[in-house]
This record gives C-alpha cells, sequence and structure tokens, in this order.
C-alpha cells in the first residue's frame, strides 16, 4: 500500500478532521514523504514517539511507525537537540511516523477508553470527556457491578510496570457506572461528578484530584498514564493487518 493511501484511510477511520481544532498534537503524518516509491509492506505500533520505540520499530524492519504521542506538539520551532536526536534517528532509517493522539483516545470502537471499557467488561452508554467540542472518553455500565476492590484488582491486570493502582474511594461501594478518560485525564473529574457516575477511571492524576473527588463522593482509580493507553494502537494494529499489511506491536511500559 502507497504510505499517501496509508495515511488518508487512517485519517478517515479515526475522524482527524474533527479533531484539528481540540488538539495540540499534529495528527496524521508528522515525518515521512510520499513519493511514488513509498510504500507500506510493514507497520510497527507503539503508545509513545521516542528514540526506544524508533529504534525498536527499524530493527524490526517497519516501513512506518504508528503511535498515539509523537513529537509536534503546538508547533515545532527549531530541530535541535532532542527533536533533532528523534528525527533524525527516523530519517535514517528510512521510517515514516505516523500519530493519533485523541482521537484515538474518544474513538467509539478503535480508542483507548473504548478498549479498556472492554477490558473491564462494560457496555458504552455515552461519549464522555469534553474537550473543545469533541469527547475524548466513554461512560460506561458494567455487566456486573464492581466493588472498589474488585474493580482495582481488575485494573491490576493492565501493564503497569509493577506500579499499584491508586485509588481515592470517595464513592459507593457498588460501581456500576464508570467515567473514563485514559492517560492524563485528572481534569474531568468535574465531568464525572456532574454526571453522577460511580467511578472515575484514567491514568494519573493531580493533587487538586484528591479533594474534587472526596468534595464529590466520586470514586477514583488512577491506573497508569501508559496503561490506560496501550488499547488503541493494538485496536489500530488489528485493522492494519486487515489491510494485508505485516505488523508488530512494540511494548514499552514506563511504569508512570
Amino acid at each position: 500500500m502507497h504510505l499517501s493511501e496509508f495515511r488518508d484511510r487512517l485519517n478517515d477511520v479515526l475522524n482527524h478532521d474533527e479533531y484539528a481544532g481540540a488538539d495540540a498534537s499534529a495528527n496524521g503524518l508528522q515525518v515521512g514523504g510520499v513519493e511514488p516509491g513509498d510504500t507500506v509492506d510493514h507497520a510497527a505500533f507503539a503508545v509513545d514517539g521516542v528514540e526506544a520505540t524508533f529504534e525498536a520499530a527499524a530493527a524490526a524492519d517497519a516501513d512506518v511507525l504508528v503511535v498515539h504521542h509523537g513529537i509536534v506538539w503546538g508547533g515545532l520551532d527549531r530541530v535541535t537537540e532532542l527533536e533533532y536526536d528523534r528525527i533524525a534517528t527516523l530519517v535514517e532509517n528510512d521510517l515514516d511516523l505516523y500519530v493519533s493522539h485523541l482521537p484515538l483516545d474518544g474513538h467509539d470502537e478503535l480508542g483507548n477508553a473504548a478498549g479498556l471499557a472492554q477490558f473491564l467488561d462494560c457496555e458504552i452508554a455515552a461519549p464522555f470527556g469534553e474537550a473543545g467540542g469533541v469527547t475524548i472518553g466513554q461512560r460506561v455500565r458494567a455487566e456486573t457491578p464492581y466493588t472498589v476492590e474488585s474493580l482495582r484488582d481488575q485494573l491490576s491486570g493492565l501493564d503497569t510496570g509493577g506500579k499499584a493502582i491508586d485509588v481515592l474511594d470517595f464513592g459507593p461501594e457498588e460501581i456500576e457506572d464508570i467515567g473514563i478518560v485514559t492517560g492524563g485525564g485528572a481534569d474531568w473529574i468535574r465531568e464525572a461528578a456532574e454526571t453522577g457516575v460511580d467511578a472515575f477511571v484514567t491514568g494519573e492524576g493531580k493533587q487538586k484530584v484528591y479533594h474534587e473527588a472526596r468534595e464529590a463522593g466520586v470514586n477514583v482509580f488512577l491506573a497508569g498514564h501508559y496503561a490506560t493507553e496501550t488499547f488503541g494502537v493494538q485496536a489500530l494494529a488489528d485493522l492494519v493487518e486487515t489491510w494485508g499489511i505485516e505488523t508488530t506491536y512494540l511494548d514499552h511500559p514506563t511504569g508512570l
């Protein structure tokens, strides 16, 4: 498949145009050419676009690396130091870089929140996590109610790098309705409180989350930024494989 077709098909599937005004990430093809000879026979997938995953993708002889966290956020003023080293690694290995940030959080089938919902045996009830006119999470309902302890245990099965799940147990003991915003979703605790969910699951927190959760009476589960955002790129890998392209998933947990 030609790189331009690969890019366009992913852009369409992930509804990148809808998120253009809400995301600081430059979604889509961040590094790469679209010359006639630029084809994709092997695509690698990873959460983070960093030297470690660039080198691993190159070692796997991939043509393109698809990531959730790219290297261009709100513009790129100059290419020096860290940025230079990262881009040089891509160019020297003839490796293209494709990125999908918020679109891959909020997608109702392929997204991180949707994948986490499936991991928790929950049904998606409605979009959740408003951000600049789009949504980046899901409100879900557990098929079998959780307790605080059983939900913690279930989340402990994620790829947390050995880190324990932090829980702020200020809500009901029985948990059915859950709000999910993966990664750094601490700013959506108030939406969780306003929608009346029993628990809010995200990746990492901030100091203010403790008091907001306590005052709102909401259980909050901090399951790890990396751990909650592995679902989207793995779902994309499964999709791309149906296009007849070889795929490789590169797991590089941070423990954060």
